[in-house]
């Protein structure tokens, strides 16, 4: 019972994993695509489960005949059968840890139907065959794959999970084509920075941990092996951490924060494989070649400008692939228990290698060719632009509201609209500051209305003044304008006293000429 006990516990430990994809694709995507990153990160899981209990474990640990495919178990009931359930549950979690890793790959750009068609295409069949072909053995009394009978051997999925995962994400990237703005016109790229980096990093602690039960409940019994194998897990990881972080030192000055989390998953996806036949030093030695070589691959697809948004060919198909290799390279011959010598178990690892990306990306990119020309997979790129949180599931955020309302009081100079504000939130504080500065504005622009009105006030009472002859005071209309404090109101106050002493003067004159004209002819009027 310890043993099933043990196993459960391992079965959560990987399903928590689920949540560090989560964390990790949505911190490493910009926030407009966030929520459309984790709902298929959530999605992907209850498909892949749903299909893996209807017919995928079938495919993958039923009866065999030739060691293709899997021909009983379908929807099973696993009545009184706690050894054969948690077996079940385990190996479900595994199937929804390589669809997941399509999310990552494919971010930003590709719609969430079509999300959900290669879903239950990579659970439903291309993963639960190839698993059929190397891991059919691992259930008890079955004859095994064909693969695993010529002395494959990937003890908890480098290649099984991790690089079908990568090859099929890899297809999926090819087909649909790179994020709009991601590579410039003269061939260079341009970096697409995610919206919270902290996020992504407590994304790839909490897939760290839950590799512990991804590689420690692959004995499925808790035995000698498991402390071991986590160490060994952990240790993997570290180095291709520290890998990462003094390549991206050397090249870049810096410690990127990207290269530093995907070095450390690279270490754990290498060791993978070969955790139960090496020693701690070489699972280091495993775990830092790993994410040297997923730096290396990254750079490539940067070169041949294929856009995958985190990596996850890298991380998990190339640095998959180093580690399946790495168990004829450096594991123990007595413990990889095959018969077969190092030349030969070299050989058939290079073999499942290829096996796998024939299998899954083969496959995967014929048939995702032919489904584009018919449903196109990738969104629009007006969608695009406005990003998927909003285009797919027509969920706004605050982020969205403020840009929404600064888009349109830019193309409109309308400054009457406000933003909501959230309050007790970073974008709330944002939306408060920003309502203050247009409340700033929309004062100065009405007072600059004021003043041009005024303005025209004034000159329009001088020309009018001057073109009639008419120098009244009282008609000039310029009180209003006089009872401001500043120097327009001093003008037209300056204005109204000239005129009214050109006034005063037009009266004397008429005063002086009504005498003139009084006086008698003949009077001497000196």
């Amino acid at each position: 019972m310890i043993d099933t006990l043990w196993l459960l516990l391992c079965s959560g430990l990987v399903f928590l994993m689920q949540a560090g994809f989560m964390c990790l694709e949505s911190g490493l995507t910009r926030s407009k695509n966030s929520i459309n990153v984790a709902i298929k990160n959530l999605a992907d899981f209850g498909i892949s489960a749903g299909l893996f209990w209807l017919f995928g474990y079938a495919l993958m640990f039923g009866d065999t005949q030739t060691g293709w495919l899997g021909s009983t178990g379908f929807a099973p009931a696993f009545t009184d059968q706690p050894d054969r359930a948690v077996f079940f549950l385990f190996q479900m979690m595994f199937c929804g840890t390589a669809t997941t890793i399509v999310s990552g790959a494919a971010a930003e750009r590709l719609k969430f139907h079509a999300y959900i068609l290669l879903a239950i295409f990579l659970s439903g069949f291309i993963y639960p065959v190839f698993g059929h072909w190397a891991w059919n053995g691992i259930a008890a009394g079955n004859v095994g794959g064909w693969l695993e009978n010529l002395g494959f051997v990937d003890f908890a999925g480098s290649t099984v999970v991790h690089s079908v995962g990568a090859w099929f994400g890899l297809a999926v990237i090819l087909v649909i084509g790179p994020r709009q703005g991601r590579f410039l016109g003269n061939g260079r790229s341009q970096p697409i920075q995610g919206a919270n980096i902290p996020f992504s990093v407590l994304g790839a602690m909490l897939l760290w941990f839950g590799w512990i039960g991804f590689n420690g409940g692959s004995t499925l019994a808790l035995n000698d092996q498991v402390p071991g194998i986590v160490v060994n897990t952990v240790m993997a990881g570290v180095g291709g951490m520290i890998t990462a972080s003094v390549l991206s030192n050397i090249k870049h000055k810096v410690v990127e924060v990207g290269q530093l989390i995907n070095g450390s998953l690279a270490g754990l996806v290498a060791v993978t494989a070969c955790c139960h036949v090496i020693s701690v030093p070489l699972a280091v030695i495993v775990g830092g070649t790993g994410a040297a070589i997923a730096l290396l691959a990254s750079q490539q697809l940067d070169r041949w400008q294929i856009d995958d948004a985190v990596d996850a060919f890298p991380v998990h198909g190339a640095a998959g692939m180093w580690g399946t290799l790495c168990v004829g390279l450096f594991g123990r011959l007595d413990l990889i228990d095959t018969g077969l010598n190092r030349g030969n178990q070299i050989m058939v690892q290079v073999f499942g290698i290829g096996a796998a990306a024939v299998w899954t990306f083969g496959l995967a990119w014929g048939v995702l060719t032919l489904v584009n020309q018919v449903y196109p997979l990738r969104i629009s790129l007006a969608e695009e632009n406005i990003g998927l949180n909003v285009s797919e599931h027509n969920a706004k955020t605050e982020t969205y509201d403020l840009f929404q309302i600064m888009d349109y009081q830019a193309k409109t100079n309308d400054l009457s609209l406000r933003v909501p504000v959230e309050p007790f939130t970073e974008v709330g504080h944002i939306a408060t500051r920003y309502n203050q500065v247009i409340d700033a504005f929309e004062k100065r622009q009405n007072q600059s209305v004021e003043d041009l009105a005024h303005i025209y006030y004034v000159t329009e009472a001088i020309v009018a003044a001057v073109e009639t002859h008419s120098f009244k005071a009282n008609n000039l209309g310029l009180d209003e304008v006089a009872e401001r404090s500043d120097e327009l109101g001093a003008l037209a106050r300056a204005i109204q006293a000239v005129v009214g002493i050109v006034e005063e003067r037009e009266q004397e004159i008429a005063q002086l000429k009504q005498q003139v004209d009084k006086q008698p002819e003949g009077v001497d009027q000196g």
